[in-house]
């Protein structure tokens, strides 16, 4: 007995990454990169919750506690917020970590820690889902209800090198759960929102240029559709990533992260048009509600109407008009107007210079033929903004006059649309108003809460606001609802501003063909995070691409490089402004 060393009782928190071989295999500094970050993070969280690192082992992380609540907090916020990271990452560059918990004896010693507590957390670890937390029934009992967080019991399991099967739970993180209630009262259920994607309505007219047609029903379904608090739904541009794709409908559900589809087709022959839906459950694959609809063309809006309330009204359990906080869209009456609407935005989505200029065309001929059709206007406004953002197609001071008078236009012709009001807060963003960008960009996304255009542009706002971490949430959340959109963009600033360098530079790696604008941040995120000579590089390449750009539309050079990019980032407050003009300068961007 004299010979036997001495045990404590302890909490033990183990992670480990999942498919580190696999990560490393393919790019090896990539990886090492993130997980000394996502290390450091852990270390930190750790002792923030009152615990201690004891032991690195490579990709894994052996941490003791003293109470098992503490370790239980740990374990959810570092969690919750890897998890978050990695959405910013792309997809085969997130490096996930499973945490193991428990609570039994230790034996400390030289600095280690040794025994089967520590044995039956790695194990535990291991039946972890990658970005997951399993627990062992000693640290189930302990909690009990003092989280708000939901588990799965998982049995009895046979893991090895450990005499009798453990009991094990699964812990279902989400961002919503993991905070302590007090007292020990049970926590309330969280309310989840069904999630539904539009998938592009087939063109069965025979006539591929009738495909602009179909496509614009589409969008028009999912604007609708969005403007209800109480569903949550893909944006156009993730759900047209399987535009003419033969697609597997739970395939779909598991990339978009829904529950619910959206399907059809529309046949377009002269004045008549026939819509299909129907409504898919893809959990189990059943079809909950289909019709046809066989009507005059003139009648095309509200057909939209009827498809939007069934769907609504289906999932949400009721007809939810009011959930839309009463904003109708107010339609041309004129087809011909509505037409040239939706071949424009078609092309606006292209975001090429040159389907911009024709989109505009497009927009102006729709508001020849009816003046008072506000989102064509909030649609041409948005045309000029962008010619403006990217210095395409015209001198940059008369597109931004010409895009400020289409905004205000817009929502003078209609105050109940999102998209007017987004046009108007990107305007005044541009034009550095930021206290009147916030006012329509917040009415936009009232009208509209998965507005995602409308969320991306906010965090814009938040950047130069300084308020960079709401910033990154909404980019976070932008990309929740846009699984295939670019809002990497707005990541880079974000995380560059709240001086997460490595975070940006991750998340611009997984940029293909960044615009010109872009590649500032990225130099001045390699120059803060060290990396001086990759900064220098990257700025010569913005400095000549945008020189290029300049004498395209006949402008000159700039009298000041800083000036000319901070006026396209109208930062609030002057030590913002400082902070990333620090990492121009350190990256080499002449004065």
């Amino acid at each position: 007995m004299g010979d036997r060393l001495p045990r404590k009782l302890a909490a033990i928190l183990y992670a480990d990454v999942a498919g580190y071989s696999r990560l490393t295999g393919e790019d090896e500094d990539a990886t090492h990169r993130i997980l000394t970050v996502y290390l450091d993070f852990i270390s930190s969280t750790v002792d923030e919750h009152g615990g201690k690192v004891v032991h690195y082992a490579g990709d894994a992380v052996l941490s003791k506690f003293d109470a098992v609540t503490d370790a239980m907090s740990a374990a959810v916020a570092i969690q919750n917020e890897l998890n978050e990271r990695n959405q910013a990452l792309p997809e085969e560059r997130r490096v996930h970590f499973r945490i193991g918990v428990n609570s039994g004896d230790v034996i400390e010693d030289r600095g280690d820690m040794y025994g089967d507590g520590v044995n039956i957390a790695a194990r535990l670890e291991s039946l972890a889902d990658p970005g997951g937390i399993c627990i062992s029934d000693a640290v189930r009992s302990a909690v009990g209800n003092k989280f708000d967080l939901d588990y799965e019991d998982m049995g009895e399991q046979t893991v090895k090198n450990i005499a009798e099967p453990v009991r094990a739970h699964k812990v279902m993180v989400s961002k919503e759960k993991g905070k302590a209630t007090t007292d020990g009262e049970p926590p309330l259920e969280a309310q989840e929102k069904p999630s539904i994607a539009v998938l592009p309505f087939t063109n069965m007219s025979g006539d591929p240029e009738q495909e602009y047609f179909s496509d614009g029903i589409t969008e028009d379904i999912i604007t609708e559709l969005s403007r209800f608090r109480d569903l949550f739904v893909i944006a156009r541009n993730s759900s047209f990533v399987f535009k003419n794709q033969s697609v597997d409908i739970g395939e779909v559900g598991r990339k978009l992260g829904v529950r619910y589809v959206v399907e059809g087709s529309v046949r377009k022959s002269g004045q008549r048009v026939r819509i299909t839906a129907q409504l898919i459950d893809v959990s189990t694959d059943s079809h909950i509600w289909g019709d046809r609809y066989d009507r005059e063309l003139e009648d095309i809006f509200d057909v939209q109407d009827e498809v939007v309330r069934i769907i609504a009204s289906t999932l949400v359990g009721r007809v939810a008009h009011a959930h839309r906080d009463q904003a109708q869209r107010k339609p041309t009456t004129n087809l011909d107007a509505y037409e040239w609407l939706v071949q424009g935005r078609e092309l606006f989505y292209n975001g090429t210079p040159e389907d911009n200029k024709k989109a505009c065309g497009m927009f102006e001929k729709a508001i020849s033929l009816d003046p008072d059709y506000a989102g064509a206007y909030a649609l041409l406004a948005e045309t000029y903004a962008r010619d403006w953002l990217t210095f395409w197609n015209e001198p940059l001071e008369k597109s931004l006059e010409r895009a400020w008078v289409n905004a205000k236009k817009s929502v003078t012709l209609d105050d109940t649309d999102s998209q007017t009001h987004t046009a108007l807060g990107v305007v005044s963003l541009f034009s550095g108003d930021l206290d009147q960008a916030h006012v329509h960009l917040d009415k936009a996304l009232a009208l509209n809460p998965n507005d995602t255009h409308a969320l991306i542009y906010m965090a814009r706002c938040d950047i130069v606001s300084g308020n960079a971490d709401r910033a990154i949430e909404r980019g976070t959340q932008a990309r929740r609802n846009n699984p295939f959109g670019k809002y990497d963009l707005m990541l880079v600033p974000a995380f560059y501003m709240a001086h997460r360098y490595d975070d940006a530079l991750n998340v611009g790696r997984g940029i293909q063909n960044p615009p010109t604008m872009m590649l500032c941040w990225i130099a001045a995120s390699h120059a803060q995070a060290g990396n001086v000579e990759s900064g220098q590089e990257i700025a010569k390449e913005f400095t000549d691409k945008l020189k290029a750009k300049l004498a395209s539309t006949g402008e000159s050079v700039p009298n000041s490089w800083l000036d000319f990019i901070t006026k396209r980032w109208p930062f609030k407050e002057q030590e913002d402004r400082e902070h990333f003009i620090d990492g121009l300068r350190k990256a080499g961007v002449p004065a």
